[in-house]
């Protein structure tokens, strides 16, 4: 039974769940509809997809050490092989999960103390993209074994002018593995910047 969760509420992935070892971990977002008619909706007003790109940040001790441990479409897999990214999706069309990355809880060494969600809009600045063009935006946490989704987060704020978001992270506390929804959209205009917020 999934657990739907609002802006700042925490959930214990592990408690509840014997033997939980792994959990896919699945982004989601649509671009908005545009409006403009009959030739804006024919030419879509020229703009390019918007492309957001999904990543994991593996902290240890709350900051990032080493950008091996940045996990994102050009470093898919970490050194330990504890979180994987399943690969880019350049436009967030159809249904489901548009990014997923695979977090090996039971495998993951203990000084990683939380591995934070961020997506990121490519080269945001540039083609004039923000959240506020994208709709439908979640995070959901599925247990890898069977498929069972046990909890979701849909993002629902208004996040114009953002063009980047921390969707939720993974954390632990006193040895359980929880989920945070986060929720909290920035200006960054990338993952560099982005990253920035937790050296």
């Amino acid at each position: 039974m999934s657990v739907s969760l609002q802006k700042g509420q925490k959930v214990s992935l592990t408690k509840d769940n014997a033997g939980l070892s792994s959990v896919v971990v699945g982004l989601g977002w649509d671009e908005a509809k545009k409006s403009g008619g009959l030739l804006g909706g024919l030419f879509g007003g020229g703009q390019p997809a918007i492309d957001c790109d999904a990543s994991a940040l593996m902290l240890r001790g709350g900051k990032l050490t080493d950008k091996a441990d940045i996990i994102y479409f050009g470093n898919l897999t970490h050194p330990t092989n504890t979180v994987r990214h399943m690969g880019d999706n350049l436009t967030g069309a159809g249904d489901g999960d548009d990014e997923q990355i695979v977090i090996d809880l039971a495998q993951v060494p203990a000084d990683y103390d939380r591995i934070v969600l961020v997506v990121n809009i490519y080269q945001a600045v540039q083609r004039h993209q923000h959240f506020g063009m994208i709709q439908n935006a979640f995070i959901r946490i599925v247990d890898a074994r069977n498929n069972q989704e046990l909890c979701k987060y849909n993002l629902t704020e208004n996040y114009s002018g953002m063009t980047a978001m921390i969707f939720g992270e993974v954390y632990r506390h006193n040895g359980e593995w929880k989920f945070s929804a986060i929720g909290q959209g920035t200006t960054d205009p990338g993952l560099g910047e982005l990253i920035g917020r937790y050296v």
